[in-house]
């Protein structure tokens, strides 16, 4: 039988470790005051189940029990949100040498804040799921759309972290927001503004930039882009962050499916920005852009003519 063959484990290991020395942000060592991802996915799942109570179907939802469902989940949230939003201010402070040491108080204020502005997020939800119900001629209810339309994922992920963003929240924000990303193929920032009756058709592809405000009853559909220019950098040649950079889209604008529009401009209300346009500069209210009508080319195939034989006399017409 022939002997395994020799791995030098050791020296391996320690050539490993050695790449850790002088590293900062992608090395975890010494380090407990990380939010974990897993259990912040498990938070945003808790927080589903009290937007849309019982459409997981992990709980039995009945009038009579439905407050103290809501009362149970409430407090799982407060107990597993506050012990993560500390390690990701005490993660803050161990970058920024915040001397205070006031985490734990802090992030129970923030976690205390979230919980009261549930009420709110769930009415806005309503007008998202009501957006999606009348613009499209496919959704047959509006369970249909809360159990199975990528866009409700990605919406009701995005309220919630863009409340954390407002907070100044670090890292969980953008957790969850890829989280979302990773599920839907829709891309929010969680720093984006956007307002009621929100929806996105089909969704896949989709990229919404961290300055970009939506105003109320907006429309978009796959593909879609609201980005940034190139990036300003300072006299050191490093990025200036901070400024808005993504485009502004006012009430009622309907953008279709590719359409790429880039930097701080404004979609005026109204207008309706056709598919695979290219956009770099304000559009006026009411205003229609489309790409020119291209030309279509029909060639009729003749059953006497072999199709290579076709091919070839057609190229040299």
């Amino acid at each position: 039988m022939e002997a395994e063959p020799f791995f030098n484990y050791d020296a391996v290991a320690e050539q490993i470790v050695k790449t850790y020395e002088d590293d900062s942000g992608i090395n975890f060592i010494d380090i407990k005051n990380l939010p974990v991802r897993e259990r912040i996915i498990h938070v945003v799942e808790l927080l589903f189940e009290i937007l849309f109570p019982g459409y997981t179907g992990k709980r039995t939802v009945k009038r009579p029990t439905v407050f103290s469902v809501v009362h149970e989940l409430l407090l799982a949230v407060r107990r597993e949100l506050s012990e993560q939003i500390e390690r990701a201010l005490r993660h803050n402070c161990r970058l920024t040498d915040c001397p205070t040491c006031d985490c734990p108080r802090l992030a129970l204020e923030c976690t205390d804040r979230l919980l009261t502005r549930l009420p709110e997020i769930r009415n806005i939800l309503k007008t998202d799921v009501q957006a999606a119900y009348d613009g499209d001629p496919a959704a047959q209810s509006l369970e249909e759309i809360v159990i199975s339309y990528p866009f409700i994922t990605a919406i009701s992920a995005h309220r919630i972290a863009h409340e954390l963003y407002q907070m100044q929240i670090p890292l969980i924000p953008r957790i969850i927001s890829e989280w979302a990303h990773s599920r839907t193929g829709i891309d929010i920032h969680p720093g984006a503004t956007i307002g009621k009756r929100f929806f996105i058709d089909h969704g896949t592809g989709v990229v919404i930039g961290e300055t970009s405000i939506i105003g109320e009853n907006v429309k978009l559909y796959q593909g879609v882009t609201l980005g940034a220019l190139s990036f300003p950098k300072d006299e050191r040649g490093r990025l200036i962050r901070g400024r808005k950079r993504h485009p502004t889209l006012e009430d009622d604008v309907t953008v279709y499916a590719e359409a790429t529009i880039l930097g701080d401009i404004t979609i005026g209300r109204g207008a309706v920005i056709g598919g695979n346009v290219w956009i770099r500069e304000s559009v006026p209210p009411g205003t229609i852009v489309m790409v020119a009508k291209p030309e279509s080319m029909y060639v009729t195939r003749s059953r006497n003519r072999p199709k290579a034989e076709m091919d070839t006399k057609d190229e040299h017409n």
